[in-house]
């Protein structure tokens, strides 16, 4: 009883703090107006007014004992969203008809925080049954999960609906792969109706979370088929990596930091690796190469807030790509099964 009363006092003066400091960021974004078609930043006022609370409460609770999951939920909402839109299709698990997204290669053993998401949708439903959707609590629990890390907060337009349906080889063909060239990355982005500035920003989320080591692990030992390390690399930070991450295929699953500079710290420091050739993946460090995106790259590295800014926006994009709203989709019960 003790410890409950502790965790929610401790609650609640994170919540005053982070409040004043996530509205204060809010203020900074030049969104305007309430309202987007038929999504509206005040959708659950009156139908679930306490969202917003539950929503980071249950962030924080996971966030207060894993400090990966905060990373892990910012890309858990980006694969959603990158698959045929933001749906929660990410969410749903197979069934004897449908072959999900969850077994996805790029998601196999590698996105997590599921059970998160499971979590705050149970809170929400003894409180506001049947009435806010899967991909509406995904898409602000990332939000939080930023925040949290330290990172800038944005406005989020609310009232999205669930899919009914997911694909395997929807996820398995649209998400990119750090083994991609940039061209081909920035060609799925384009193929969303994002940009090449959204490439370079969202990458940023790079600045936290872990990588496995047979994402990166051609650069430490056979670069490009040459037998050799990736001669751009840092000698120092190569050393290291070959030593979180030895030439075996027992070490494919070890894992290693995106950004060793401030792995739970939610900060530019991932483009300044980029501009000393520290960056992890292939297709990260690629960002500095391009003449196209190397302006962009030492452009954040060099602002912390321009790069707040930016990134912001950039996530207000993906949060609206592809989305259900009105009689489209359904309110899940359960964000792991379509309604019966």
């Amino acid at each position: 009883m003790a410890h409950k009363l502790f965790s929610y006092i401790a609650f609640i003066t994170f919540f005053l703090v982070f409040f004043h400091f996530s509205t204060s960021v809010v203020s900074q974004y030049p969104y305007g107006g309430y309202s987007y078609g038929q999504l509206d930043y005040r959708f659950y006022d009156r139908s679930c007014p306490r969202l917003l609370n539950m929503v980071r409460y249950g962030v924080w609770a996971a966030y207060r004992n894993d400090t990966r999951i905060a990373a892990s939920l910012l890309r858990l909402h980006f694969h959603d969203c990158f698959v045929n839109g933001c749906d929660g299709s990410v969410l749903l698990d197979d069934t004897e008809d449908m072959k999900g997204e969850k077994n996805a290669l790029p998601n196999r053993n590698s996105v997590r925080g599921y059970e998160v998401i499971d979590n705050i949708k149970a809170d929400v439903e003894r409180f506001c049954p049947t009435t806010v959707s899967c991909v509406d609590i995904l898409t602000l629990a990332a939000r939080e999960a930023v925040a949290m890390a330290g990172g800038p907060s944005w406005p989020v337009l609310l009232g999205r609906r669930d899919g009914i349906s997911a694909s395997q080889q929807a996820a398995n063909e649209q998400l990119p792969s750090p083994f991609e060239p940039l061209d081909n990355i920035t060609a799925k982005f384009t193929a969303k109706g994002l940009d090449l500035k959204d490439v370079v920003v969202l990458s940023g989320a790079h600045t936290i979370g872990y990588a496995q080591c047979f994402t990166f692990k051609r650069r430490l030992f056979n670069f490009k088929g040459s037998g050799q390390p990736d001669p751009t690399l840092d000698a120092s930070t190569l050393s290291n990596l070959q030593t979180m991450c030895p030439n075996a295929d027992s070490s494919n699953t070890n894992l290693a930091p995106l950004d060793s500079a401030s792995t739970y710290r939610f900060d530019n420091m991932y483009y300044t690796n980029l501009v000393n050739n520290v960056g992890l993946l292939e297709s990260d460090q690629a960002l500095a190469r391009d003449p196209k995106t190397t302006p962009m790259v030492n452009s954040y590295s060099a602002n912390s807030y321009l790069f707040w800014n930016d990134f912001g926006t950039s996530m207000a994009k993906l949060g609206n790509l592809g989305i259900l709203t009105g009689n489209q989709g359904q309110i899940r019960n359960k964000c792991g099964a379509v309604n019966l």
